[in-house]
């Protein structure tokens, strides 16, 4: 039996993908071998995908740091043939095979059992942007930041991650603004919880060391002046827990929002996280997450329309999240 994944080559400094048919003697080593149902596209299989960043370690290797799917053989204790399980991150489409396939074998401690009521589709409308938004949120939370605190800032809120982020936040009691460049999406964004939509451009530029307070905490996709300006703005005690770097990897800004205010900087790791943060954030998941504002981040696409949609995730051209049907 054959199956088909998205492959990526590299010739020189230029890489391409394309759908290939594949066997199991092209599967990785691994004690778990998993039917994949959905993967999804992220900001980092955008940068993967295009070869905007040096994301894909070896070649050739099917991208795709996400997959949801059906357990075909295991060795590992614990997942049995049957569960359902999602994989995030770890080397998925950097180092090990991804989750554009229809077949995926891979380490078990990879793997996390989808906690009900979520589908493996579900799975893939969360995927690594919602994980990761949960983790900003426990984050928030170890904080000491608590719904009575003040309002939380989520910047990137017509992304993935920023979405789902505003989703999680409302249904637990913040008060959330939501950043975005996209104000005709404001409507969309209230209906996911935020009460207050923003332009990103009043963030985005060099602004003060330290200014007023504005919100407790927040949620940022961003990095650079838009994080810079974002801690200036934190107020006393704060949290700030911060993922991405869509405006940049650099911190242009001050340490006065630390030593004059208390704020904390709290940085999001997703990949590496151990499997105990994992299943705490999947069961959060599974409590504090409104299934019907799940749907309306998410939409579903076939394999072969990966490249088109990594090329529009770099562009800020995607609303929400985008669900890969890869048996479509």
């Amino acid at each position: 039996m054959t199956f088909k994944a998205l492959l990526a080559t590299q010739d020189g400094d230029e890489i391409a993908t394309k759908i290939v048919e594949l066997g199991d003697e092209n599967l990785m080593p691994g004690d778990v071998t998993v039917a994949v149902e959905y993967s999804t596209v992220n900001y980092k299989d955008g940068l993967a995908v295009t070869g905007r960043a040096p994301i894909i370690q070896q070649f050739p290797l099917i991208p795709g740091a996400d997959f949801a799917g059906t357990v075909e053989t295991s060795d590992y204790p614990g997942i049995a043939v049957g569960d359902r399980v999602v994989a995030n991150c770890w080397g998925l489409g950097a180092t090990h095979h991804g989750g554009f396939t229809q077949k995926s074998r891979l380490s078990g401690d990879w793997l996390i059992k989808i906690p009900d009521p979520f589908s493996t589709r579900d799975a893939m409308a969360i995927g690594t942007a919602g994980y990761t938004a949960m983790l900003s949120v426990l984050a928030l939370e170890h904080g000491g930041i608590t719904p009575d605190r003040g309002d939380i800032l989520v910047t990137g809120a017509s992304g993935g991650a920023g979405s789902i982020a505003i989703a999680l936040l409302s249904t637990l009691g913040y008060r959330v603004i939501a950043s975005t460049g996209r104000l005709e999406q404001a409507a969309h964004l209230r209906a996911l919880g935020a009460a207050e939509v923003i332009d990103r451009r009043t963030l985005s530029e060099p602004g003060k060391p330290i200014a007023t307070e504005r919100w407790a905490g927040a949620v940022d996709a961003v990095g650079s002046y838009t994080l810079a300006n974002v801690l200036a703005q934190t107020q006393y005690r704060g949290v700030v827990a911060a993922f991405g770097l869509a405006q940049g990897m650099d911190l242009p800004g001050s340490v006065l929002p630390f030593i004059l205010r208390g704020v904390t900087l709290a940085g999001i790791d997703a990949v590496k996280a151990p499997r105990p943060v994992r299943v705490a954030a999947w069961s959060r998941l599974a409590r504090d997450l409104d299934l019907e504002k799940l749907g309306r981040t998410a939409h579903v696409v076939g394999l072969a329309e990966v490249p088109s949609v990594a090329a529009r995730i770099l562009e800020g051209d995607i609303q929400g999240r985008t669900v890969v049907d890869v048996n479509a």
